[in-house]
């Protein structure tokens, strides 16, 4: 069964008050996105196994630890998702990127993916799908489902801020992953916006509108 968890390490929560900040411009925006992806990575690999290795020190030979192999995959959800990708890749330099797109049709409301493209052994890697905002679920979830179509049996979500409607939805269609967020937040209001959030993330990593 997947947990949530909230990091509510001070310097996370320092960096995404200036993130939710109204008059935090484009590049700062983008800078404090990757800080705190990269302070999420550190809790996100928590358990990565260990393994012993000899090796010699200026003064003797120790034994100290690596990590054991394990094959790590970041998969950002388009096109917000690539803001966070930096700040994990900063500590895990050798893991691969996956791409996932999704639109969802506005009439139908059915999800379509526009791309995707993964490394050929998303099976055998444990993969973080990044995306800033996890506000009714849908795109996550609709991304988690096209990597499981695929093979793909250990994944992670990690977000910026999520609504407790979009973290329910998760656990209701995806109940063996683990969801990481900086912050729950009170509610998505009429228009399916995070309440109190930061406003679109997109928009304000690319200065779009």
């Amino acid at each position: 069964m997947g947990n949530v968890y909230v990091l509510d390490h001070p310097l996370i929560q320092h960096k995404l008050t200036y993130i939710r900040k109204t008059e935090t411009g484009t590049k700062e925006f983008r800078e404090l996105v990757d800080e705190v992806a990269g302070l999420m990575a550190y809790e996100i690999t928590r358990d990565l196994p260990l393994e012993p290795v000899e090796i010699d020190t200026p003064v003797t030979k120790t034994t100290s630890h690596v990590i054991s192999g394990k094959k790590i995959g970041i998969v950002p959800i388009l096109r917000a998702g690539l803001g966070m990708v930096e700040g994990v890749l900063r500590h895990v330099p050798t893991a691969k990127v996956g791409h996932v797109g999704l639109y969802r049709d506005p009439e139908t409301l059915k999800p379509h993916e526009y791309y995707f493209k993964m490394p050929t052994d998303i099976n055998e890697r444990e993969l973080i799908v990044v995306d800033p905002m996890l506000a009714t679920g849908g795109s996550a979830n609709d991304a988690i489902s096209s990597l499981k179509k695929r093979g793909a049996t250990n994944i992670k979500l990690m977000c910026l801020i999520a609504a407790p409607e979009g973290v329910e939805a998760v656990k209701e269609l995806h109940p063996d992953v683990d969801i990481y967020l900086a912050a729950l937040d009170e509610k998505l209001n009429e228009k399916g916006y995070i309440v109190p959030g930061l406003g679109d993330a997109g928009d304000r990593l690319y200065g779009t509108k």
